[in-house]
C-alpha cells in the first residue's frame, strides 16, 4: 500500500475523541462557487448600547434591571431550555416511543460590560477574569444535587445563531450528561483500560512530534487543528497536564489558558479581517461525584467559514445523511492560521 497523499484524494479520518468518521475530499476545493455568499458582519458597535439586553444597567426582556456591573455578570438566562421544576416522567411504549424528563438550568456570562468587546480584543488580564467566573460557576453549580453534567460554550456571531451582539457565553447545567460528551467518555474509557493513561495526552505528544497541524503553544496549552476536523478551520485547545476540569487550573494555567484563548480568537479576526463567528465550548468531566481518571479536559472551536467572510460551510446533504466532509485538509488550515499574527488587524492597522 502507497504512502497516504492527503492533499490530493478523499480519505476519511476518525474522530478519536467520538469514535466517528470524516470524509476528506481536497480535490474539491478547485469548485467554482455559486452558491449562497453570505452578508458579513459589519462590525461598528459601541461600547455601550441603551437598548441591549446585556449592557449595564439596562432592562432585560423580563423586567429585571441589570446592575452597572464593572467586569463579568452572571445571572439565570431569562428563556432557560432547562428548568429545575420538572416534573418526573418517563415514556417507553415498545421500545419505540422513548421519552424522559429532564432538568437543570442555564446561566449567562457576560465577558465584559464592553458592548464592542469580544474575546479577541479583550485583554489576557479580562480573559482570566472570565475563565475565573466560569470555574467559580462550574464550582457551585457542578456541587448542586441532581446536577450530572456542565456544558459551558459560546456562540459568536449571526452566523451561529446569537441573538445578542454583546459579548457573552452560556452555562447550560443538567441531570443527565448529553450525546456527545457521552460519546467521548466512551472513547476516553476505552483507549484508557487499554493504555492506562489519556487519549489525549498521547495524541498531543505525536501532534508535538509531527508538528503538522499545531496552530500555537505555550507552557501549558496546544493550539491544534485535529487530525479529524470538520469544520473549515475547527481547533482544539488541549492542556499539557492532564486535568478533569477547570478547577483543577493552576494560577499558571488560568494565565495560559487565557493566553490561548486570546491568539486563536484574534488568529480567527486576522483571517479574513472580521469578527470571525464560531462556536466553542470546555468538554470537562461529568460531576455526579465519581472519579473520571481517564478525563482529559479540552476545548474545542467549530468556526463555519470556509473560502472567505462570506462564504462558509454547509452541513446539508451527504453530511446529515451519512457523515461529515471537508474539503480543505487539516494541515492547510492549521497553518494558514500558524502564519497569521496574533496582533489583532484593528490593532495593528493603528501601528
Amino acid at each position: 500500500m502507497q504512502k497516504p497523499d492527503y492533499n490530493n484524494y478523499p480519505h476519511r479520518r476518525k474522530n478519536i475523541l467520538t469514535g466517528e468518521w470524516v470524509l476528506v475530499s481536497p480535490h474539491r476545493t478547485q469548485r467554482p462557487w455559486q452558491g449562497e455568499v453570505s452578508k458579513s458582519e459589519i462590525d461598528k458597535r459601541k461600547p455601550y448600547e441603551p437598548d441591549c439586553y446585556l449592557c449595564p444597567g439596562n432592562k432585560r426582556a423580563n423586567g429585571e434591571v441589570n446592575p452597572k456591573y464593572d467586569s463579568t455578570f452572571v445571572f439565570t438566562n431569562d428563556f432557560s431550555a432547562l428548568k429545575e421544576d420538572v416534573p418526573d416522567f418517563k415514556l417507553n411504549k415498545n421500545n419505540l416511543l422513548v421519552a424522559e424528563s429532564e432538568t437543570g438550568l442555564c446561566r449567562v456570562v457576560n465577558f465584559s460590560p464592553r458592548h464592542d468587546l469580544t474575546l479577541a480584543e479583550m485583554n489576557e488580564n479580562d480573559i482570566e477574569k472570565v475563565i475565573i467566573t466560569l470555574r467559580d460557576e462550574f464550582k457551585m453549580l457542578g456541587s448542586r444535587k441532581g446536577i450530572r453534567y456542565i456544558q459551558i460554550f459560546e456562540n459568536k456571531g449571526s452566523q451561529m445563531g446569537n441573538s445578542n451582539p454583546h459579548p457573552h457565553g452560556q452555562i447550560w447545567a443538567q441531570k443527565d450528561i448529553p450525546l456527545i460528551p457521552t460519546k467521548e467518555l466512551k472513547e476516553f474509557k476505552n483507549y484508557y483500560k487499554q493504555n492506562g493513561h489519556s487519549i489525549l495526552a498521547d495524541y498531543l505528544k505525536l501532534e508535538k512530534k509531527l508538528k503538522e497541524r499545531i496552530v500555537f503553544e505555550n507552557d501549558s496549552f496546544l493550539i491544534v487543528v485535529p487530525f479529524w476536523a470538520v469544520w473549515p478551520y475547527e481547533t482544539l485547545i488541549i492542556p499539557k497536564r492532564k486535568i478533569a476540569n477547570i478547577l483543577e487550573l493552576k494560577e499558571k494555567e488560568i494565565k495560559g489558558f487565557a493566553n490561548a484563548i486570546k491568539t486563536i480568537t484574534t488568529k480567527y479576526d486576522n483571517l479574513f479581517q472580521i469578527s470571525f463567528p464560531y462556536s466553542a465550548g470546555m468538554h470537562q468531566a461529568p460531576t455526579d461525584g465519581k472519579e473520571y481518571p481517564e478525563w482529559h479536559f479540552h476545548m474545542h472551536f467549530f468556526p463555519p467559514l470556509l473560502r472567505s467572510a462570506s462564504v462558509k460551510k454547509f452541513m446539508v446533504g451527504y453530511e446529515m445523511l451519512a457523515e461529515p466532509q471537508r474539503d480543505i485538509t487539516p494541515e492547510y488550515s492549521a497553518k494558514v492560521l500558524r502564519e497569521l499574527s496574533d496582533v489583532h488587524y484593528k490593532i495593528a492597522g493603528k501601528k
